[in-house]
């Protein structure tokens, strides 16, 4: 029953500004040719809305972990420092690398140990959206918020489909009661009551500006473990153009206004602003739209703003 527990307030190691921010870019250093990120897993008290804060585990103090962005054929380095009150390892989600490099505990390593360090290292063989996660007592840490993106570009840039604008959204669920925070999960008394892109809830989602007649793509990466998630834009059809990091051919690519998004993949589609105003990209299941339950400014969770201007 531990991994159904909530967080410990007493753990709590930072809390962040109330207007902190997730997937923040971190940039790497370049070691002999190689480039290294530090990454540390520590437990901090989060605001997923201005009033409403909960416990979590994150990489780099934030939810979502910040963005790790390379070239395909680059070599990298992690260094991951374990401050949890429990072990961890990290996963890189889609990628071809050596086996003792994939993640999960007690198969392919030893888990991190609280106050532990483990090295990742490996060459990066595909380019699109990856993403980076938790693979020890996963169905608890990915859903305190212990995951992160990984952006890939290809070699050849031509090979990848462009728009003017570009936005990474990273889905997860939270349970807040009683004002303890509990990993959310597909069972009764478990059920979700806050939603986020990147961390936060709709209205304190971010809002992306546009002009009519440019393009955005939009990456929409399935970092929630238990739910699936029907992304919807308005305001026209979007180009489904990858799905799980592998650009599709031009023949395979086609129109949509929503895409399933489970658990662990990912859909890059690119959507043109056609008409001005304000165009919202959300789940369509109405529940995953509301904070406990409550709508907030005609939305909540799962909600954010295309503001097309003229």
């Amino acid at each position: 029953m531990r991994n159904m527990a909530a967080i410990a307030p007493l753990l709590v190691a930072h809390t962040a500004a109330q207007d902190a921010q997730g997937d923040t870019a971190l940039e790497p250093r370049i070691e002999n040719g190689v480039k290294v990120f530090d990454l540390e897993a520590s437990v901090v008290r989060w605001n997923i809305l201005p009033d409403v804060q909960v416990e979590g585990y994150a990489f780099n103090r934030q939810i979502p972990g910040p963005r790790l962005r390379v070239t395909e054929g680059d070599r990298v380095r992690i260094n991951v420092t374990n401050k949890l009150p429990e072990s961890t390892t990290v996963h890189w989600h889609g990628l071809i690398l050596p086996n003792e490099m994939d993640g999960p505990a007690n198969i392919t390593q030893k888990p991190i140990a609280p106050g532990g360090k483990y090295v990742y290292e490996f060459t990066t063989e595909q380019s699109g959206t990856y993403f980076y996660h938790t693979h020890d007592h996963v169905d608890r840490q990915q859903a305190f918020g212990l995951y992160g993106a990984l952006i890939i570009d290809p070699k050849n840039r031509d090979e990848e489909p462009r728009a003017d604008h570009e936005y990474i959204l990273q889905l997860q669920e939270w349970l807040k009661r009683e004002g303890l925070t509990y990993p959310a999960m597909l069972m009764e008394g478990a059920l979700p009551n806050y939603f986020t892109i990147n961390g936060k809830a709709y209205p304190a989602t971010d809002m992306v500006k546009m002009k009519v007649g440019e393009t955005i793509k939009l990456r929409f990466i399935g970092s929630n473990n238990n739910f699936v998630h029907p992304m919807h834009v308005h305001g026209g059809p979007f180009t489904v153009v990858a799905r799980d990091g592998n650009v599709l051919s031009t023949a395979a690519r086609f129109e949509a206004d929503t895409v399933n998004v489970g658990p662990g993949q990912r859909y890059d589609v690119i959507w043109t602003a056609l008409r001005p105003g304000k165009w919202i990209v959300h789940c369509h299941i109405p529940h995953h739209t509301t904070n406990n339950n409550v709508e907030q400014e005609g939305a909540g969770g799962l909600t954010m703003v295309l503001d097309v201007q003229a």
